[in-house]
């Protein structure tokens, strides 16, 4: 009785076992949206994303331990890189992986969706409250890895002094990430996330082949005329979806239980938060293009001085026959010389 009591109960455990297990593997807040060809099943976010978020950030730290083993401690082995060099060889190395990765997945989805093709519908029909499966997992991804990166600053035992600049750069993509995926303007950020990853990636490869060859700077100039060419592309496009494509829309109430944000002062704080972002990368861009050109001029200052060589001395010092020991005159063949006696007259 008792093993048959089992087998009954163990269908209903499995069950229970598997909804719990599909909350954390699987996106959340599932709905049928009827479409012209049927019904398609479209997402839209909520408490439980945490849940979700949460599983991810420990796959996340799983396969950063896995490329940092198996393939960047095996390169800097060979590279033989001060610890310096070496914790930011580690930094570029993961967020060259990550960058690739999300820059491929992001034009996927982009393209996949229409997105590209159809520049209006990054406002049309806003609020954009329903995601399909793709987009949602894209940004609950997004949102675990830069999440993740802020235990592995303990883990990676990041020095002191690079600690606030990581910090800025991973708030700086949690805000925006964060802040595209709840306020309903998921199209708009996976455009610009294209964008900025596209110019991170490069940048980062840069990077790992000037630690292979110092003398190798070609693609930092590459990626410092993309810089400027993706900040002009980012805030134009931001300009015109927000400032101009989600202001025409008739729908323009506040409304969060319809995920509606479309009011002024929201589009002004969005615009404002995107504008403050670009301007601060691109002081920080040209603050270091110039100390990188004060150190590149000095140095080439440096190499054209050729040192004077000393003047020998106008005279001519006459030297004794032999050599000099102990401050005694010695002949040549190592015996003293006599003085000679005067004879008298």
């Amino acid at each position: 009785c008792g093993q048959e009591a089992n087998l009954e109960l163990f269908p209903f455990i499995s069950q229970v076992t598997a909804k719990t297990a599909f909350l954390f593997i699987l996106p959340q807040y599932n709905v049928s949206v009827p479409t012209a060809d049927g019904e398609t099943v479209h997402y839209h976010y909520g408490p439980k994303d945490l849940v979700t978020i949460s599983f991810y950030i420990f796959i996340t730290i799983i396969l950063h331990a896995v490329v940092q083993e198996y393939i960047l401690d095996k390169i800097s082995k060979r590279l033989h890189l001060s610890k310096v060099k070496h914790s930011k060889f580690n930094e570029s190395g993961q967020l060259v992986v990550f960058h690739l990765s999300s820059v491929i997945w992001c034009f996927y989805v982009v393209v996949t969706e229409g997105y590209l093709t159809n520049p209006r519908s990054l406002w049309e029909d806003y609020p954009h409250v329903y995601l399909p499966f793709q987009v949602k997992f894209f940004y609950l991804c997004q949102l675990a890895y830069w999440l993740h990166a802020l235990p592995e600053l303990y883990f990676q035992k990041v020095r002191k002094e690079e600690i606030p600049r990581q910090l800025q750069y991973i708030c700086l993509y949690l805000v925006h990430i964060a802040g595209a995926y709840l306020l309903n303007l998921s199209r708009l950020g996976l455009v610009l996330l294209l964008l900025q990853y596209s110019t991170e990636f490069l940048f980062h490869t840069a990077r790992l082949c000037h630690f292979a060859d110092e003398n190798n700077e070609k693609l930092f100039n590459a990626w410092a005329a993309v810089f400027g060419v993706t900040r002009l592309f980012i805030l134009t496009l931001a300009v015109l979806a927000i400032g101009f494509g989600l202001a025409r829309m008739e729908n323009q109430a506040f409304d969060p239980e319809k995920g509606n944000f479309n009011t002024l002062l929201c589009r002004l704080c969005v615009l404002l938060l995107v504008c403050a972002a670009q301007a601060w990368l691109m002081w920080r861009f040209i603050h270091s293009q110039l100390r990188h050109w004060r150190e590149y001029w000095s140095e080439q200052n440096a190499k054209r001085r050729v040192p004077t060589a000393p003047r020998l001395a106008a005279r001519l010092i006459k030297r004794e026959s032999g050599y000099h020991e102990n401050g005694v005159v010695k002949a040549e063949n190592g015996t003293s010389p006599r003085t000679k006696k005067l004879k008298s007259p």
